[in-house]
C-alpha cells in the first residue's frame, strides 16, 4: 500500500505543476504581448524617425537611397518606399517580395492599420507603414519590416527564463512539500499503522510520538492512550478469562454448556473424567445426538419448554459401572430476557451413596452382632430364672455361654471404641523408635499357645536385633495380632502361618502368610468394611467381630503405610505391610 506521505506529497507536487504551468503559459503569454508591443513600438519610432529623416532630405524621391540602404543595415530592418499611386519606389531587401496586395489596400485606403504581418517563405514577416507628406499633401508611404526569427529568438529567451523559475520553484517546493509532509503525515501514517495493529489485536503497539502541541502530537498522545486501555482490558479481560476457565476445568462437578439453539458448546474436564468422553464427541453437536442417556435429554427439554431450573438424581451406567449423578439443569437468561441456553451440573454422589448404605449396613450389623450375644444371654437367663438354676450341671453350662457371650459382646463393644477412637480428626500416634525384634517376640509369646491348640505352624523368620523403625509400637502391634490372630482363626489345623519382616531400602516389609481357606477376588475390595465377613458362619465360630481388618487400615494409614493382599481360593492369604523406617506422621 502507498503510503499516505507519498500520497500527500504526489498530490502536492501535481498540484504545484498545474499551478505553475498555468502560471508559466500567463505569464509567458503575458511576456509575449509585451514583448510584441515592444517590437511594434520600435517599429513605429524607427519609421517616425526615418520619416523624419526622409521629408527632411528632400521628400521620397530625393532620399539618398546609400543613406537608406545603412538606415536599414543599422536597424536590421528592410525598408520600402510606396508613391501614392503605389509604385514601389525603394526596396532595401530586393531578394524579398513586397506585399502588393496589402500596399495597395493602404494605397484606397481600405486597411488603416499602421502595423499587421504576412507569412512569407513560411516566416511570418512584420509591419509598420507610415505616410510621407510633403507640406500638407500624402507624398507616398514608408513601410519597415522585420523577420520573426528576432521574435522567436526573443520568445525562446522567455520561454527558457520561465522554464528554469519554475523548475527552481517547483524544485524548493517538492523540498519544502517533503520536509512538510514528513514532518505532519509522519504522525499520521504512524497512528494509522498502530490503528491497523490494534485492529488486529496487537495491544502492545505504540505510535510515534514527538513533543508537540498540534493536533498531530494530540492524534499520536490519543492513539497512544488508547493502546494503552485497550491492552489493560484485554490483560484484565485474559485474566477474569483464564481465572474462570481454571474454575470451569478443576471444579468437582462435571459442566455441560449448550446454547439456544441445542448446541453443545463447552464441557469441562470434569464432565470428561466423569464419563470418559473426548472433546470431540460432544462439542459442537446437537444434546439430543451426543448426550447417550435418556433421562438427561428429556430433562433438557423440559427446561427449554418450561425454563425453569430443575434437580433431579439419576442412576447412569458408566463403561461398566452404574454411578449415582445428582443433576442440575439452570436455564441461562441473558439481559432483556433474551434466552441464552442450558447448564448442566453433575455431582458424583456414588461415595455418598456408598457410605450412606455402609452406614445403613454398619447399623444393621450392629445391631444384628448385639442382638445376638443380648439374645443368647437373655435367654438362658430366663432359663435359669425358669428353674434350671436348681440342676448343677446345666447352672455351670448356662453360665459358661452366658460368660462367653459376654465376653463376645465386650469385646464387640471394645473393638467398636477403638474403631470410633482412630476414626477421629483428632488422633494422633505415639511416634518413637522400637526395635522390630522385640515386639516380634511379644507377639509370638501371645499367640503360640493359640496356634499350638489350633496344631497351626508358626513360623517366624529370624528379624536382626538392629532393625529398627519410627512408629506407634503399640499400635502396630496390635495390626500384627490382628493379622496373625485372623490368619490362625481361618488356617485349618495342620496349617502354617509365617510372619516376614525385611527391608527394602527406605521401606519396611511385613507379610503374614497362612494356608487358609483363601479369598476370592472379587471379595477382596470389601474385607476391609466394618462387619464384612467372607464366610459368617465361620468367622461368628471362631469368635470374630467383623471390625479387626477395619481396625488394621486405619492403623496402617496413619502411619502412612500401605496394605495389600494376595489370596487365592484353597491355597492361602497374604496380607503385605508396606512402611517407611522413618515415620511421616510425626
Amino acid at each position: 500500500m502507498t503510503k499516505y506521505r507519498t500520497r500527500l506529497l504526489t498530490a502536492m507536487v501535481l498540484l504545484t505543476v498545474a499551478v505553475l504551468l498555468g502560471l508559466g503559459t500567463l505569464l509567458g503569454q503575458l511576456l509575449k504581448n509585451y514583448y510584441l508591443d515592444s517590437f511594434y513600438e520600435r517599429l513605429e519610432k524607427e519609421s517616425s524617425m526615418l520619416r523624419m529623416y526622409i521629408e527632411d532630405y528632400g521628400g521620397i524621391l530625393g532620399a539618398d537611397r546609400t543613406e537608406l540602404e545603412k538606415f536599414g543595415d543599422k536597424l536590421g530592418a528592410g525598408i520600402l518606399l510606396v508613391d501614392k499611386e503605389g509604385t514601389i519606389l525603394y526596396n532595401s531587401q530586393e531578394n524579398v517580395a513586397a506585399p502588393r496586395d496589402l500596399i495597395l489596400e493602404i494605397v484606397l485606403g481600405e486597411n488603416k492599420k499602421t502595423r499587421f504581418f504576412k507569412l512569407k517563405d513560411n516566416q511570418e514577416v512584420h509591419y509598420h507603414w507610415t505616410e510621407l507628406k510633403k507640406g500638407q499633401e500624402t507624398e507616398g508611404y514608408l513601410f519597415l519590416s522585420l523577420a520573426s526569427s528576432e521574435l522567436k529568438n526573443a520568445y525562446k529567451h522567455i520561454w527558457w527564463f520561465i522554464s528554469i523559475s519554475l523548475s527552481l520553484a517547483l524544485a524548493i517546493i517538492v523540498l519544502l512539500g517533503m520536509r512538510i509532509t514528513r514532518k505532519y503525515a509522519r504522525p499520521i501514517e504512524s497512528a494509522a499503522n498502530v490503528a491497523m495493529e490494534l485492529a488486529k489485536g496487537n495491544y502492545r503497539a505504540r505510535t510515534y510520538v514527538e513533543d508537540r502541541t498540534d493536533e498531530t502530537g494530540l492524534l499520536s498522545s490519543s492513539i497512544n492512550v488508547l493502546a494503552r486501555n485497550l491492552e489493560d482490558m484485554a490483560k484484565t479481560r485474559d485474566m477474569q478469562q483464564e481465572r474462570l476457565m481454571t474454575l470451569i476445568e478443576n471444579i468437582g462437578s462435571g459442566l455441560v454448556l449448550i446454547d439456544s439453539r441445542g448446541t453443545i458448546n463447552l464441557i469441562n474436564r470434569g464432565y470428561r473424567e466423569l464419563f470418559e468422553v473426548e472433546p470431540a464427541d460432544l462439542l459442537y453437536r446437537p444434546y439430543y445426538e451426543a448426550i447417550p442417556f435418556r433421562e438427561i435429554r428429556e430433562m433438557i427439554e423440559d427446561i427449554f419448554m418450561t425454563e425453569q431450573k430443575q434437580r433431579r438424581q439419576f442412576i447412569l451406567p458408566v463403561l461398566i459401572e452404574r454411578k449415582y449423578f445428582d443433576v442440575s439443569a439452570l436455564p441461562i437468561i441473558g439481559t432483556n430476557n433474551v434466552w441464552k441456553g442450558v447448564l448442566l451440573v453433575f455431582h458424583d454422589i456414588t461415595e455418598l451413596k456408598k457410605l450412606e448404605q455402609m452406614r445403613k449396613d454398619f447399623v444393621a450389623n450392629v445391631s444384628h452382632e448385639l442382638k445376638t450375644p443380648v439374645t443368647s444371654i437373655k435367654g438362658f437367663a430366663e432359663t435359669l430364672l425358669d428353674g434350671a438354676m436348681k440342676d448343677e450341671k446345666a447352672l455351670q453350662e448356662f453360665l459358661s455361654i452366658i460368660l462367653k457371650e459376654g465376653d463376645r459382646l465386650q469385646r464387640l463393644i471394645e473393638e467398636l471404641l477403638e474403631l470410633s477412637k482412630l476414626e477421629q480428626h483428632n488422633f494422633r500416634l505415639d511416634i518413637s523408635v522400637f526395635s522390630l525384634d522385640t515386639m516380634v517376640k511379644e507377639i509370638v509369646a501371645i499367640l503360640e499357645g493359640k496356634a499350638s491348640e489350633k496344631n497351626i505352624n508358626l513360623v517366624v523368620h529370624p528379624v536382626p536385633a538392629e532393625f529398627q523403625m519410627e512408629g506407634d509400637p503399640f499400635r502396630m502391634k496390635q495390626v500384627l495380632i490382628n493379622l496373625i490372630s485372623n490368619a490362625i482363626n481361618y488356617t485349618p489345623a495342620g496349617g502354617k502361618v509365617e510372619l516376614t519382616i525385611r527391608e527394602s531400602g527406605n521401606d519396611v516389609v511385613i507379610s503374614v502368610k497362612d494356608t487358609g481357606l483363601g479369598i476370592e477376588k472379587k471379595e477382596i475390595p470389601r474385607i476391609f468394611e466394618r462387619f464384612y465377613r467372607v464366610d459368617r458362619a465361620r468367622s461368628r465360630n471362631s469368635g470374630g467381630t467383623g471390625l479387626g481388618l477395619a481396625i488394621v487400615k486405619h492403623i496402617v494409614e496413619a502411619h502412612k503405610g500401605r496394605i495389600s493382599v494376595k489370596s487365592k481360593p484353597g491355597k492361602g492369604s497374604e496380607f503385605i505391610l508396606e512402611f517407611r523406617k522413618l515415620a511421616r506422621g510425626k
